[in-house]
């Protein structure tokens, strides 16, 4: 799992490229390759950590490829500077064994906080991402509709993509902060903050 939390300082543009810097050293690519595809690992990537992932090539394809201008990347939030707040998201692809413990459409009140957190990719690969299910949740409105009105998109996010997976599922990444779930945080804040992400994958490796 690769965490963020302003990860490396979260110098602008700057902490999910040396994140992903780092896991192209040789060695650690091959650790990671063996990992998903030997020991059919999983892997989880949020804020600056998803940021990893997508530069690395690993969401949405899997593997650690070098970047070019026909790939997916997060860059600066629409309006232009950081949004902290607590969003609305709706699982709407349960490809991710991520998500193995919630519901196909269930909702949760997720807290964000970050300055490039706009996924952008060309309308193909968008086109791609729908048909293989890797649109994992979207920022949606109080009627469960997703949307780019800023106070239920505080990015500006392509399709309302919060989070997307790689093709098998084993990959996910997303911007909110799944891992700030606790029972005495954001107490006065209606829905549910917890998306058992982390149970789900404990039970994927029991299983």
């Amino acid at each position: 799992m690769i965490p963020g939390g302003f990860s490396a300082g979260d110098e602008p543009d700057g902490s999910g490229k040396f994140i992903a810097s780092v896991f192209r050293n040789p060695k650690l690519k091959e650790l990671i390759h063996k990992h998903l595809y030997e020991r059919d690992g999983l892997i989880l990537g949020i804020c600056n950590g998803f940021q990893a992932l997508v530069k690395l090539g690993l969401l949405p394809y899997g593997k650690i490829l070098e970047m070019d201008e026909n790939m997916p990347t997060l860059t600066y939030n629409a309006i232009g500077r950081h949004q902290s707040m607590i969003t609305r998201t709706k699982v709407v692809s349960k490809l991710s064994p991520w998500f193995n413990k919630v519901a196909l459409g269930e909702e949760f009140s997720i807290p964000i906080s970050h300055g490039e957190g706009r996924f952008v990719c060309k309308e193909e690969v968008l086109k791609e991402l729908k048909e293989n299910g890797q649109i994992a949740t979207q920022y949606v409105d109080y009627e469960g509709n997703a949307t780019y009105d800023i106070e239920h998109n505080p990015n500006g996010s392509i399709c309302a993509i919060e989070g997307i997976t790689s093709k098998d599922g084993r990959i996910l990444g997303k911007m909110g902060h799944s891992e700030r779930s606790y029972t005495k945080v954001i107490k006065n804040i209606e829905g549910n903050p917890d998306q058992k992400l982390f149970e789900s994958g404990v039970e994927y490796f029991r299983g």
